[in-house]
This record gives structure tokens, C-alpha cells and sequence, in this order.
């Protein structure tokens, strides 16, 4: 075989990106609910709110009367590990909560 000297380099070929765990959590975000329930006295959810969270007594007050009168609230959104340790804590403090994708709700 014969060279002629010219150098050929390959064609670029596009992949497609993969999807990152990041970018599927912001496609896609899970969500934190907590839901009403007959035990929990309601001045106790807004404080479970404002400890955990960090949440103003505002955001906790309005979160904690949209449990009370709608059944339920979203207190949180963000990735399915977030949201798993956010239910886990809920637990502990005694409230009902559970997570589920953004898109269900």
C-alpha cells in the first residue's frame, strides 16, 4: 500500500448526552407531602415546619393551614434522595408524609 501523504482524521459523530442525575432531578423533581391527620395539633405542624425547613412563620402558617383544609400539602421538592430523607424526618416528628414525582400531584 502507498501513503500520499494526506492525513484524514474522522468524521464528528454526535452522541447523545446522557442524562445526568442532576438534570433528571430538575426535569423531574419529587415532592415532599405531608397530609392532614387526627393527632397533630395544627400550631405543632407550622413549628415542625419552621424547625425543619428553616421555613419563615408565614410559609409554615400557610403550609401548615393547606394540610389542614386540603388535606395535604407540597412542603418540598427536589431529588428523590432529598425527598426520601425530608419524608424520613416527617416521620420522626410524628407527621404523615410521603413523596412522590412532581408530575402525579
Amino acid at each position: 500500500m502507498r501513503h500520499n501523504g494526506e492525513v484524514t482524521t474522522p468524521a464528528p459523530v454526535e452522541l447523545d448526552e446522557p442524562a445526568s442525575d442532576l438534570r433528571l432531578a430538575l426535569e423531574d423533581p419529587w415532592v415532599t407531602i405531608v397530609w392532614n391527620d387526627p393527632v397533630n395539633l395544627m400550631s405543632y405542624v407550622a413549628y415542625v415546619f419552621r424547625a425543619y425547613f428553616g421555613y419563615s412563620d408565614e410559609k409554615a402558617t400557610e403550609l401548615m393551614l393547606a394540610v389542614h383544609h386540603e388535606g395535604r400539602a407540597v412542603v418540598s421538592s427536589g431529588s428523590r434522595e432529598q425527598m426520601e430523607r425530608h419524608v424520613q424526618a416527617m416521620h420522626e416528628y410524628g407527621l404523615w408524609a410521603t413523596l412522590q414525582t412532581s408530575d402525579t400531584i
